[in-house]
């Protein structure tokens, strides 16, 4: 626990465990520690937004089986449950635009999981209602002061806490410092932490849309010339667009009136689901990947963004970051009840290594992906279509790729396996 001196007062505090970052994986982690660890460990968390804020994000998220259970852990996903939507059915497309009628379907399988009575191994939510049931369930919980709007303007770690200036003026001493500021993290660079970075020269378009037939609970890859054209299922009879595509045409894409752009849309969407409204704001941002060099610096972690992010073909940025809440939890909540400061070096090295790796790979696997099916050559989709029938024929690799799906491979964190810390 972090060493008293005295009261806190308005302009000086001290904490246990100081969170700067009040998006996904900052509010997951503060319900976490709040919720999980034991009696008296001090939370505060530090944002530019308050928690009121109106939220604004076109985006939605498929939830793995294994995220959903930390949701269900820290209480949040009763709270969202309705507005989750299974997904029961994937299929994987490789074909050009240009391509007349039905796309070929190369993989196809039924998303289910083994145990759990046909439990579905992801749901696809929006990221609105996430964000606000979390934001609301901090809100309400005790254990967590948070300070909002504000934000950790300067760091200076010392042997037993790590000192926080804030914009406001006031300053914090905590035991240990998360970064959870997302891509751009100001923390990270205040610590001299590097990433590996490249960008892909593609932006990334989404928006909503619904459609006259129903969805089945199916969601669909294509792979296109320009880049992945992701469906995922919502509630309704709606779908969720992730649209990765050249920079240029995506900002003419992007310039059109509505009509424009849903002919552009519709011309990738394809006909099966009868014709299409756009139902919710569309917005673009820039694709690439980063790595941060280390995870870890002086009394200090990176979590998420902050420390990785991932081309969102597969839609697993989320679930990567939530990865991290429940790996750095269980490392805090164990040390904790043996007595151990939050900001021990053996245990945030622990962290290190048990997450940058699983991080690595993930984001490689995205680029992969991503570069193997991001052109338009002949012969390379010949291969692709080839393998992809390949992998269409072995149920034992489609029970993996299920499995993988619900975030269930690897070593996983005791909150996403559903079990008690």
């Amino acid at each position: 626990m972090t060493p008293s001196n005295g009261p806190d007062d308005a302009n000086h505090k001290r904490t246990d465990v100081l969170i700067a970052g009040g998006g996904f994986v900052g509010l997951s982690l503060a319900l976490a520690l709040a919720r999980l660890a034991p009696k008296g460990f001090r939370v505060i968390l530090v944002d530019r937004r308050p928690l009121e804020a109106e939220i604004r994000d076109a985006r939605a998220s498929a939830l793995t089986a294994a995220s959903r259970n930390l949701l269900q852990a820290l209480g949040v996903w009763e709270a969202i449950a309705d507005r989750a939507q299974p997904i029961e059915r994937i299929e994987i497309t490789d074909s050009p635009l240009e391509t007349d009628g039905p796309r070929p379907r190369y993989i196809g399988f039924d998303n289910t999981l083994e145990t759990g009575a046909g439990q579905s191994s992801a749901h696809v939510v929006e990221n609105e209602p996430l964000l606000r049931a979390l934001a609301d369930a901090v809100a309400s919980e005790p254990g967590i002061e948070v300070l909002a709007p504000d934000a950790v303007t300067e760091i200076a770690p010392s042997p037993f806490s790590i000192a926080c200036t804030l914009e406001s003026g006031g300053t914090i001493d905590a035991s240990l410092l998360v970064a959870a500021d997302g891509r751009r993290s100001k923390l990270r660079d205040q610590a001299g932490i590097k990433t590996v970075t490249w960008d892909y020269d593609q932006r990334g378009i989404v928006t909503t849309v619904a459609h006259d037939r129903p969805h089945n609970g199916k969601a669909v890859q294509h792979f296109l010339p320009a880049g992945p054209f992701a469906l995922l299922p919502l509630t309704g009879s709606r779908t969720s667009i992730v649209w990765s595509e050249e920079k240029d045409v995506a900002e003419r894409i992007m310039a059109l009136e509505d009509a424009g752009f849903l002919a552009e849309l519709e011309k990738r969407f394809g006909s099966q689901l009868g014709s299409l409204t756009l139902a919710g704001p569309r917005q673009d941002f820039p694709l690439s990947l980063h790595l941060a060099r280390s995870f870890v610096g002086p009394r200090m972690v990176l979590i998420g963004d902050a420390a990785h992010g991932v081309h969102p073909l597969a839609g697993q940025g989320l679930n990567i970051g939530l990865r991290d809440v429940a790996a750095l939890t269980e490392l805090l909540v164990e040390g904790a009840r043996l007595g151990l400061d939050a900001g021990d070096a053996a245990q945030l090295e622990a962290y290190a290594r048990w997450r940058r790796f699983d991080s690595a790979i993930s984001a490689l696997a995205m680029d992969m992906m991503n570069r193997l099916f991001s052109n338009d050559s002949t012969i390379a989709r010949s291969l692709r279509d080839f393998g992809l029938g390949v992998v269409d024929r072995l149920p034992g690799v489609k029970r993996f790729l299920v499995r993988e799906a619900a975030g269930g491979t690897g070593r996983l964190p005791k909150l996403l396996q559903g079990k008690p810390l």
